[in-house]
This record gives structure tokens, C-alpha cells and sequence, in this order.
């Protein structure tokens, strides 16, 4: 027969015995490693950032690079690699990639860092998700993007001019693309043999090596430069 001593003396050994086991639980725990933190890798020369894509709504379009924009060539628009440049493209989500030039200028959205061509978005399955993070390698160059200054006037007030359009709209998307990068961007109306013609010109230069020497890090860029007599003002942009 059991006293109340013996009762006692159980449950005494039975806490015991919980205590011990809730001691036991925390030393593993502690004594377990911590799980370090990961630290994302990305190979030098690599940028991430967000792509997007653009179609139909430009294709048959000039792009910044003079060239006429194809949704079915591995193309691309940038805002900084010269043109020419070769970028694979990795999709994160999926780890597809695509090797696309960069031929034109964007995106114009500033939370996103490159738009594809409708061919090259749809390699790696950014058709439908419309966006998605990426890495951007360049893995090489087009030299034949590598445009050489031409010019006629050597005094004078001089201005530089990248392109000349009937189609205001065109104007103004190169517009839009060189002030990504460069100021006194304009663009004036000219009437030629009955034909209107919209120029998109950058600056008023007195020094004509200053004018150069600017007209020749755009054509190293890709754009195709051309060193004129300047006419009228910036007040007179269109």
C-alpha cells in the first residue's frame, strides 16, 4: 500500500525528470549551428534588374539606332550599353536565357532596366508574366554599330543632328531616347522640295572641337552624327 510519502517522493522524480528533459532540449538546440545568411552571388560584369518586352505597337519603327525596329529579330533596348552590345539575358524565374543587340534606347518606365524583342521575350517566357527579374551579361560586341562623324562646316555656330523623320512621332521617340543621356536635345521642322522633315539635334557649339569631340563618343556609341551649321534656336523645338 502506497503512503502519501510514496506519492510524494513519484511526483517529485517525475518533475525531476521533465525538468531534466526540457534542460537536455535546450543545450542541442543551442549547441546546433546557426544557419548562416545567404548571400546572393553575381558574377562581375553581370547586372540584374527587371526586363520587360515591347511588340506590335513599334514594329516597322526606326529605333534610336537608326535601324528599323523587327519583333522577330534578338534585339533589345537599353539605356546604357552602346549599341552592338550582346546581352545574355537569364530569366530568374526559370533560369531560360536569350542572347539579344542592343539596338535602341529604354526603357522610359524607371522600374525597369531593359526591354526584348517580342522573339527574345518569348525564349525565355516573359510573354505572359509581362516583367520578370533578370541578369544581364555582355558577352561581346557588333563593331559594325560603330558609326565616324560627318561634317561640312568647320565655323561658325554648329550643332550636331542624329536624325532627320517625315513622321513627327519618330522625331520624337530618338528625342526622347538621347535625353536619356544628353541635354539640348531639339528637334526642328525643315521643308525640303515640298517634303517636311522633322531633325533631331543636340546643342549650340562656338568650337568646333568641342562639337567634335562630342559628335565622336555618340558615333563610338552607335549613333549616326552629323556636324552642321546650326539655325535658329532651342526656343524653336518642337
Amino acid at each position: 500500500m502506497k503512503t502519501s510519502a510514496d506519492t510524494y517522493s513519484n511526483r517529485n522524480i517525475t518533475q525531476k525528470l521533465f525538468l531534466l528533459e526540457i534542460l537536455i532540449i535546450f543545450i542541442l538546440f543551442s549547441c546546433a549551428p546557426k544557419k548562416q545568411p545567404s548571400v546572393e552571388y553575381i558574377p562581375e560584369g553581370v547586372k540584374k534588374g527587371i526586363a520587360s518586352w515591347y511588340g506590335a505597337e513599334f514594329h516597322g519603327k526606326p529605333t534610336a539606332s537608326g535601324e528599323i525596329y523587327n519583333m522577330y529579330d534578338y534585339t533589345c533596348a537599353h539605356r546604357e550599353y552602346p549599341f552592338g552590345t550582346k546581352l545574355r539575358v537569364i530569366n530568374l524565374r526559370n533560369n531560360k536565357d536569350v542572347v539579344c543587340t542592343v539596338n535602341d534606347r529604354g526603357p522610359f518606365i524607371s522600374e525597369r532596366d531593359i526591354d526584348l524583342s517580342y522573339v527574345a521575350a518569348k525564349q525565355i517566357d516573359l510573354i505572359g508574366t509581362g516583367i520578370a527579374e533578370v541578369l544581364m551579361e555582355p558577352v561581346g560586341r557588333d563593331l559594325s554599330y560603330v558609326k565616324y562623324v560627318k561634317y561640312s562646316p568647320t565655323s561658325g555656330l554648329l550643332t550636331i543632328q542624329v536624325g532627320a523623320f517625315k513622321e513627327i512621332e519618330n522625331a520624337q521617340r530618338l528625342k526622347q531616347a538621347l535625353s536619356l543621356k544628353f541635354r539640348n536635345v531639339y528637334i526642328t521642322e525643315k521643308i525640303l522640295k515640298g517634303d517636311t522633315f522633322y531633325r533631331v539635334r543636340i546643342g549650340k557649339f562656338k568650337d568646333y572641337n568641342e562639337a567634335y569631340n562630342l559628335a565622336k563618343s555618340m558615333g563610338q556609341e552607335g549613333y549616326r552624327v552629323i556636324i552642321t551649321t546650326f539655325e535658329g534656336g532651342l526656343k524653336d523645338e518642337i
